[in-house]
């Protein structure tokens, strides 16, 4: 009878001590905190399954810039430089181009996480101030927003390397065709033009060559 509880003693030991081992091993094995080990942000973040579904990797600014080739209805267009423009956190990007009816530009921006595409023409005949509501060519744009920033540039653009920054953003009530005008420097003055939305399949980008 003695030696069976002392067998029956025996295994309890073994199993506890085999317990205690697999717990240890577990916890080791587990990262520290909710977004992995100490020292590592990214491991056991999760990421955004559809961060380059909307073809966004072809319009960043290591792709974009001067020398860039941009097709646009069947029309090759050579990027002579580029303008970085931000806004607190802000950032967006405006491409000028060289090609097709001329005094185009390109711009890309996210906001709230999406892309947005929009095609350019410069129109400095057109003599307009800032207002809450413009009418140009029989149609009529409303303000969307406005703000102050400030610019880079690189390449040819027309404007100086830095500078200040100010904009007033407006859109027919569809929101397809757009107007803008815009105010490099300090004193510089009102550049207008007429725009539109484009998406990024209507657009193929070959990428400029490394600096």
């Amino acid at each position: 009878m003695n030696s069976t509880w002392l067998i029956l003693a025996l295994i309890l030991v073994i199993a506890a001590v085999i317990f205690l081992y697999l717990a240890e091993k577990k916890k080791k094995s587990e990262p520290n905190g909710p977004h992995g080990s100490r020292g590592s942000n990214s491991a056991g973040q999760r990421q955004d399954p559809l961060k380059f579904a909307d073809g966004s990797n072809e319009f960043n600014a290591r792709i974009l810039g001067p020398g860039a080739i941009i097709t646009y209805g069947a029309t090759d267009y050579v990027c002579r430089g580029a303008i970085q423009l931000r806004q607190g956190q802000y950032v967006w990007h405006e491409y000028l181009l060289d090609g097709g009816k001329g005094s185009e530009y390109f711009s890309v921006e996210y906001d709230e996480g999406q892309l947005k595409l929009g095609w350019w023409i410069s129109r400095p005949d057109l003599d307009l101030t800032p207002e809450r509501e413009v009418t140009v060519e029989g149609v009529r744009y409303l303000k969307t927003e406005s703000g102050m920033g400030t610019f880079s540039s690189e390449g040819t653009t027309g404007v100086a390397e830095s500078g200040d920054y100010e904009y007033w953003d407006m859109a027919e009530a569809g929101g397809n065709r757009l107007f803008s005008l815009e105010r490099y420097g300090t004193d510089g003055p009102l550049e207008a033009s007429l725009g539109w939305k484009i998406l990024p399949g209507e657009l193929k980008v070959y990428p400029a060559p490394e600096a």
